[in-house]
């Protein structure tokens, strides 16, 4: 999300907040902590203010797909069957690199032996659950792609197969795949999510609802589940609605949809601005998407109406239909504002693309700072704020949503999520921050994430950064 001018805030929040940063910073201990309940009741009502709390209507994740192992015990009764045995042991003891040995180093006849072809494919899908709970889904694709080669008509591998496309935004979840898996497993909610998604990606979003509301009907009565279909499928629908008589331009990497004849100047100037983010940015995160972005010029008086966004946003990137939205009245008076707007929502929809359904897993302040740093974004009134003495407040605090945030403190979250990624790319490289967000991506825990590629702790990063900070401001 990108937020609109703040310097008419800058100096009346430096003001307020001025005495507070001086205990933060120099009589406070280093180390920074998540307020208690109790500590917060107390704060005043600006610092409040700063715990974000999600949009009421906004769907948090969606509903995960539990993994199915097949029993493996009644081992086929041929001259192999010790060593099949053997594998099956390995599995079940987590020996996997020894049991995908085994399994590669089978004769190759084997595979067309009948009664041995559907207990290798049971094997394989196993080994695939076991990979996936060390690695994720991008370590299991490979085995859960050999199980499903053996039996292709298993509803269970298919699925599990599935499911790692989906996560890994594999170029083979088709949608002739899928209608093969609804055909096998008819009663299953997760296929029509996942067509629903590939159709949202490809602008069908009248069939996307459709799908949606097929997998409402199979999902039985959790109220988690039932939650985030209504929310998403009335989301689709609405949008169908907004955007049904916009223009549509394509390129090779985005589709841009603008409001008719009005908009073409805007239309091509957004389309360059973006085909440049696309090298550029790529370039400097050694990633780039899987697929076309699609991109949403919103009239100005309308934008926060439809996407609705904070009083304080100049865009957004919608995780859900995967859209960045930007308003667009006046943008060629100010093309250095649309550019850093436009190159801002362009690496939100990149790391979006990069860590598929585990962007949920991505803390807001990472998000939003690599954000900013990524797209060379220099925002005048963010630099005037960095001079100020503002509060700190606790990089776990800005985990979660920001849309509740006011727009003060909303400054000053940008501000820390810019500066914590500035120092966390200058100290580790992004080699080692691409590193971090795979082992987020495996749905690590930030804190785990961190010990394991930084050798530090969360709150050790913190204090550190704090640490760095407070040296750049004594220098002025």
């Amino acid at each position: 999300m990108y937020r609109r001018n703040i310097s008419h805030i800058l100096y009346p929040a430096a003001g307020i907040l001025g005495l507070f940063i001086v205990y933060e910073t120099w009589l406070r201990p280093v180390s920074v902590r998540p307020p208690t309940p109790a500590q917060t009741e107390s704060e005043s009502s600006v610092d409040r203010q700063q715990a974000p709390e999600p949009p009421p209507e906004e769907p948090q994740e969606p509903p995960s797909q539990q993994h199915r192992l097949i029993d493996p015990s009644a081992v086929p009764e041929t001259k192999y069957q010790e060593t099949l045995a053997a594998v099956r042991d390995e599995v079940e003891k987590g020996h996997l690199a020894e049991a995908e040995s085994k399994l590669i180093s089978l004769p190759p006849a084997l595979e067309s032996d009948q009664l041995v072809r559907p207990y290798l494919a049971v094997l394989w899908n196993n080994l695939g659950i076991e990979q996936e709970k060390r690695e994720g889904t991008k370590g299991s694709v490979k085995a859960f792609k050999k199980a499903a080669a053996l039996a292709p008509k298993n509803p269970v591998i298919l699925l599990n197969l599935a499911h790692a496309y989906w996560e890994q935004r594999d170029p083979a979840m088709t949608t002739d795949f899928l209608e093969r898996l609804i055909a096998l497993a008819p009663n299953e909610p997760f296929p029509h999510l996942a067509m629903a998604d590939l159709l949202q990606e490809r602008d069908r979003l009248n069939e996307a609802a459709d799908h949606l509301d097929l997998a409402a009907a199979r999902a039985g009565n959790d109220p988690g589940t039932q939650s985030y279909l209504r929310t998403v499928t009335a989301k689709v629908r609405r949008t169908e609605q907004t955007e049904g008589r916009l223009n549509s331009r394509d390129s090779a990497h985005f589709t841009v949809k603008y409001d008719g004849g009005t908009d073409f100047d805007t239309w091509t100037v957004v389309l360059e601005i973006l085909e440049e983010a696309y090298r550029e940015i790529g370039q400097k995160f050694g990633y780039f998407p899987s697929k076309p972005i699609v991109v949403v010029l919103h009239a100005k008086d309308t934008f926060q109406g439809v996407t609705g966004s904070p009083a304080w946003a100049d865009g957004l990137f919608d995780p859900v239909l995967g859209r960045i939205q930007v308003p667009t009245k006046g943008a060629l008076t100010d093309r250095a504002w649309l550019k850093r707007v436009l190159r801002h929502e362009f690496v939100h929809a990149l790391l979006h693309d990069q860590q598929g359904l585990s962007i949920v897993a991505l803390p807001t302040w990472l998000n939003e700072g690599l954000a900013v740093q990524l797209s060379g974004d220099h925002w005048p009134d963010l630099r005037q704020l960095e001079q100020q003495e503002v509060p700190v407040i606790p990089l776990s605090a800005l985990e979660g949503a920001w849309g509740g945030l006011s727009s003060e403190a909303a400054s000053v979250a940008y501000l820390e999520a810019s500066s914590a990624a500035r120092y966390m790319i200058n100290r580790y490289g992004m080699h080692e921050i691409q590193q971090l967000l795979t082992r987020l991506n495996k749905r690590q825990t930030l804190t785990a994430a961190m010990q394991s590629q930084f050798s530090l702790s969360y709150e050790q990063f913190q204090s550190r950064w704090l640490e760095h900070l407070h040296e750049e401001r004594k220098k002025g």
